[in-house]
């Protein structure tokens, strides 16, 4: 089953696109990735799926329904900006907006012990939110997303303000939660924390859709034209004409990437012109560095 679903969704400010034409499939149990440069229309996207605003054109879909208001029952979602009453207790808030959500008192209140507990903040429930730290309101407010229990969890930027204990901590619960069968969707630009969490991700420049795709899969096409080699001789494959590129060179090891024409067979051949391959291998590219490509060549740089 589809958990959610855009369907050609647009949505400009001032005749300006934020989103334009964004397309993506997110299947029931999967964590998925939003990724994008500052301005690319994540959090614009993010806010259409659970209503707070409300596509130009398309459609967004929940558990194969068009979205109602109905779906926020089902739905949890972290903004990225925080919005806590400052002088209010955490114990006290979290349980009025429990109630807010629709949970009878005793449900909500088991919630709040329990997730504080998992996030290892149960002693902070008598204090007041201006006396907590960044991270430690970031924590309250992955309470309030998750305190209905959501079959979808929507998360703009979850790892903002957690040091990497704390990071750490929510990793493992992200990933316990997809164990139970939820579904998780969120943006970051932790790309460390995107490669260790998600299945797919969608990569968005502009409010357009620039790669797409199961995040295996997509290393493997990135990687393809990569190797790392150890040589002995001379290297004037490393004065090449741009079709090999240069990452690293230590001495007689040298990680190279081929040009969009050469696959890694011709560049082998290129180097074993000019000097004796000792090994070599093929080089899996981070998440990091695939974005960083992807955008570029969106660019057109």
């Amino acid at each position: 089953m589809r958990a959610l679903e855009l369907k050609l969704v647009c949505k400009s400010y001032d005749g300006v696109a934020a989103i334009d034409q964004l397309s993506l499939v997110i299947s029931q149990g999967c964590i998925y990735g939003l990724l994008g440069p500052n301005g690319a229309g994540k959090t614009t996207a993010l806010r259409m799926m659970v209503g707070i605003l409300m596509p130009d054109q398309g459609a967004v879909c929940i558990f194969d329904e068009p979205f109602e208001r109905r779906h926020l029952k089902i739905i949890g979602y972290l903004p990225e900006e925080r919005g806590l009453y400052r002088k209010a207790k955490v114990g006290e808030l979290l349980l009025y907006l429990g109630e807010l959500k629709g949970l009878p008192r005793s449900t909500t209140q088991r919630r709040i012990v329990e997730l504080a507990e998992r996030l290892g903040i149960g002693a902070a429930l008598a204090r007041r939110i201006e006396e907590l730290s960044k991270g430690m309101e970031q924590k309250i407010q992955l309470i309030i997303a998750m305190i209905n229990h959501p079959q979808l969890l929507i998360l703009d930027e979850p790892f903002a303000g957690l040091d990497p204990l704390n990071s750490a901590m929510l990793v493992e619960l992200l990933l316990d939660l997809k164990l139970a069968g939820r579904t998780i969707l969120f943006s970051s630009h932790q790309m460390d924390r995107v490669e260790k969490l998600c299945d797919e991700i969608c990569l968005i420049n502009h409010g357009r859709s620039v790669l797409q795709g199961a995040v295996t899969e997509l290393k493997a096409r990135f990687g393809g034209r990569r190797v790392r080699l150890v040589y002995r001789g001379k290297a004037p494959f490393l004065n090449h004409d741009g079709s090999i590129v240069s990452r690293i060179n230590d001495g007689n090891t040298v990680e190279l990437r081929a040009g969009p024409e050469v696959n890694a067979q011709d560049l082998l051949r290129t180097v074993a012109a000019g000097a004796t391959i000792i090994s070599y291998e093929t080089v899996e590219p981070s998440l990091e560095e695939i974005f960083i490509e992807a955008v570029g060549t969106h660019h057109g740089v």
